[in-house]
């Protein structure tokens, strides 16, 4: 799932991740992405901090306080790159912080490492 209110930027994380064959989905607010959330359950959640009304990092702790996507990887994208901001979205249980714009290897990378940690967070957590 890409959440970002910029179209451009959703569009290009869509193009680059259907090429690599995920399935995505998107939404433009925070209020969007937590009904699709609740709907298509995905494995992977992009978010950006900027955004009008429900930000990022408020969209990131509400997702992080659900039980069911506890275990989800959120990754803040920003094109800010401050200590502070990253340190900020840690504090709301995101689990990488992207810089904008991202590269196509960037995006793809980020996603093999996480999904690759989710599926072993699940199967620690199922035995």
């Amino acid at each position: 799932m890409v959440i970002d209110d910029s179209n451009t930027i959703r569009r290009s994380a869509e193009i680059f991740l259907m090429q690599a064959g995920c399935q995505v989905i998107l939404a433009e607010n925070g209020f969007d992405a937590l009904a699709k959330i609740a709907d298509h359950q995905p494995d992977l959640i992009f978010v950006d901090i900027m955004m009008p009304r429900l930000d990022g990092y408020q969209t990131c702790a509400l997702i992080k306080k659900n039980g069911k996507h506890r275990l989800t990887p959120v990754i803040m994208l920003s094109s800010k790159d401050s200590l502070f901001d990253r340190a900020r979205g840690r504090m709301v249980g995101s689990d990488e912080y992207l810089t904008k714009p991202f590269s196509k290897d960037s995006l793809l990378k980020t996603v093999e490492s996480h999904l690759a940690s989710k599926r072993a967070a699940e199967q620690a957590s199922s035995t």
